[in-house]
Formats: structure tokens, C-alpha cells, sequence
């Protein structure tokens, strides 16, 4: 029975595959859809707002590719990276809803700021996942397994001595699918400040997405978006 244990394992990741195949299709038709009804109902502001966002997140993804080939990605470059890739859907998201009801091309802007301080805060939280001991529903150590560079590894790399910054590239690029040394990898970024630096500067976007908020009048609406920006950077999973 055992030749069953590597087949079923295969056959595990060949669905799981499948499924993020159908994940990717299924974001795709519900993305046109939105251009389309868009379109149909003349909403061209709507239309621009969104096709903003997609283009960004290409841009995004490409730039991280291009990135994680080289490993020598500075932290201004990573930050363009989380604001395009992840910062712009919610800030699309957040301009959308103030199209929808007026056309106040102040306001409009101003929520798209709100959304992409609170994208960028939320991508910070994310990236904080993966250097923690906390079950959060994702492996331990996954970015630095797939070579993503993110804030707490950048920020380490750039002040640690050079003889551990090339024992840390060497993992990355040679060893990152090694549990155990990704482990160690961790555990340097832990002890170099990465965690505590890439935090602060989580609560920096956290802060300016709050004072974004704190112009517009109190509402119901106000304080949802107040719930969903503590949410975002509070959350554990």
C-alpha cells in the first residue's frame, strides 16, 4: 500500500493546481463582467478607476518578478511593488464606492488614497505572516520560499554585516526549499530588527490612511472604514 502514498500526494497538488487554475478564470470573467456593465451603463469614470487598478497590478507582478530573479530589491522598490499589486485593488475599491454616489473628483481621490495607505498596511501585516510563530492558516517561511522579498527580509539584508547578508542570499537563492534553513533565515530577521521595523512602518500607513478619514464627516460609513483599517492591521490570519 505504500506505492499509494506518493500518488496521493500528487494527486493532491495536481487539485489544488486545477482549483487555483478555475480561482484565476473565475477573477478573471467577474473582473470583464464589471468592465462590461461599466461600459453598458456609460459609468466611464467607474471604467477608469478600474482599469487603473488592473494596469497596476500587472505593472505590480512584473516588477516582483523581475525582482525576485536578482534578489537586489531595495525598500523603495518594494514599496512600489505592494502599492501596485495589492494597494491599488483596495484603493480601487474604496475610489469606486465614492464614484458610485458622487461625482466629487476630490473625494473620489481622497478615498483612493484611504484604500492604497490601507492596501499598503495590510500587504506589511501579510508579509509579517511569514516571519512569526503564530498558526495564521499559511506556511511559516512561504515567501522566502517562493524568493519573495518583503520588508523585514529587506530591511535585515540592508543592515546586517555583509558575511550574513551573503549567508542569507545564499539560502534565498540556493536553499530556500529546506525547512530547515529557511528556519534560520527566520530566526536572523526575528533577531535583526525586520519584525519591530517592518511593524512601525505598517502603523505609518495605518496613520496616514486614518488622517485621510478623520477629513470626511462622521457616518456610519466613516467608522466601518475606521473598523476595517484596525481590522486589517490587528488581524492574526
Amino acid at each position: 500500500m505504500l506505492w499509494m502514498i506518493p500518488m496521493s500526494a500528487a494527486g493532491f497538488f495536481h487539485q489544488c493546481a486545477v482549483e487555483n487554475k478555475i480561482a484565476v478564470l473565475v477573477g478573471d470573467f467577474l473582473l470583464l463582467q464589471g468592465l462590461l456593465m461599466s461600459v453598458k451603463t456609460q459609468q466611464y469614470r467607474m471604467l477608469e478607476i478600474i482599469s487603473r487598478a488592473v494596469k497596476d497590478m500587472a505593472e505590480g507582478e512584473l516588477l516582483q518578478m523581475e525582482k525576485a530573479r536578482r534578489l537586489d530589491i531595495r525598500e523603495d522598490i518594494y514599496h512600489d511593488i505592494i502599492r501596485q499589486k495589492t494597494a491599488s485593488l483596495i484603493a480601487a475599491a474604496c475610489s469606486a464606492g465614492a464614484a458610485s454616489t458622487a461625482p466629487d473628483e476630490a473625494t473620489i481621490e481622497k478615498m483612493w488614497l484611504f484604500g492604497e495607505k490601507t492596501g499598503m498596511a495590510f500587504q506589511i501585516r501579510d508579509d509579517l505572516f511569514d516571519f512569526g510563530s503564530d498558526n495564521v492558516g499559511k506556511p511559516l517561511g512561504i515567501d522566502i520560499k517562493e524568493k519573495k522579498m518583503t520588508l523585514p527580509l529587506i530591511y535585515t539584508l540592508a543592515n546586517c554585516d555583509r558575511q550574513t547578508r551573503r549567508h542569507i542570499l545564499n539560502i534565498v537563492k540556493n536553499e530556500s526549499h529546506k525547512t530547515e534553513r529557511v528556519a534560520e533565515v527566520i530566526r536572523i530577521v526575528q533577531q535583526g530588527g525586520g519584525i519591530e521595523y517592518s511593524r512601525e512602518a505598517m502603523y505609518r500607513y495605518r496613520q496616514e490612511a486614518f488622517d485621510l478619514l478623520a477629513t470626511a464627516p462622521e457616518s456610519p460609513a466613516r467608522q466601518a472604514l475606521h473598523d476595517l483599517l484596525v481590522f486589517v492591521t490587528e488581524r492574526k490570519q
